[in-house]
């Protein structure tokens, strides 16, 4: 364990030496305060809790962004090393291959938790100061929503580092982490639209509408923060979940298993993998 955490170290270090940390911290806060007060702005007198609006905003924005930040911090954890020559001399050091792997993903997560805390942590510390009133239920609803956003990050950490392991450049495992990025934040959900209005209003079959959701991780978090709640009625996702049988503890764990599949293989070809 202690050499897993001299690795996560070492990536926190060289993410504050070249302002991951700090970038990506001050660009959700950013976001975050952007989307906060012209998000609020519209709502009136209506017995919406503003909050709800800013869970809405951000939960949106974190399907695009953080998946992106993710796959950047980790699409070159691996193969970036051995173009550089560094991960040679790093196993000749007393530290198993999996323990690299677990260390280099624990110190990326460290670094997003970080960044989406505090940058979206800054968004109801705001409306907190300017005087709204925050609900309980809504701010326990932000709260969840800021842990399942890092639990996504978690995500799409593990799969840059199984494209790190698998890719023999930089540029390739950019291209591949790109183009993830891009099946499951858009194509994706494009594709299955498509073929539900090709269906023409038939039934599907029991239970695949679940499964196609749940192939998708950024559709189980966008069902677990937008389809419960006083989120619900301002997202439009209500309606899809009350046509699933999607529970939020099956949508948490769909979402671990994201993390854990990709992360596992990512570990067991590197520790094949002759260098």
């Amino acid at each position: 364990m202690m050499n897993i955490w001299i690795m996560a170290r070492k990536e926190i270090q060289e993410g504050l030496r070249n302002r991951w940390v700090l970038a990506t911290t001050l660009l959700l806060a950013t976001l975050a305060l952007t989307l906060s007060f012209l998000g609020s702005a519209p709502t009136g007198n209506v017995g919406v809790d503003q909050l709800d609006i800013v869970i809405v905003s951000l939960s949106s924005l974190t399907i695009f962004l953080v998946p992106l930040i993710a796959l950047l911090l980790s699409h070159d954890a691996i193969v970036g090393e051995w173009e550089r020559g560094t991960l040679l001399l790093l196993l000749s050091y007393p530290l198993g291959r999996r323990q690299v792997v677990f260390g280099k993903f624990l110190g990326h997560l460290i670094i997003l938790s970080f960044a989406t805390l505090f940058g979206y942590g800054a968004a109801a510390l705001a409306l907190a100061v300017t005087g709204t009133a925050i609900s309980g239920a809504s701010l326990a609803a932000f709260a969840a929503m800021i842990a399942s956003s890092v639990l996504l990050g978690a995500v799409f950490l593990a799969i840059g580092y199984l494209v790190s392991t698998i890719a023999a450049e930089r540029s390739t495992a950019g291209g591949i982490a790109i183009g993830i990025w891009l099946f499951f934040v858009l194509i994706y959900d494009m594709a299955l639209l498509g073929a539900l209005v090709a269906a023409q209003g038939q039934a599907l079959p029991d239970g695949l509408l679940d499964l196609l959701l749940l192939a998708n991780p950024t559709d189980a978090y966008r069902l677990l923060n937008l389809g419960s709640g006083g989120a619900s009625s301002l997202s439009g996702i209500g309606g899809l979940a009350g046509n699933t049988a999607l529970s939020p503890p099956v949508l948490l764990a769909a979402l671990a298993v994201w993390v854990i599949a990709p992360l596992a293989l990512a570990t067991t070809i590197f520790s094949r993998r002759e260098l």
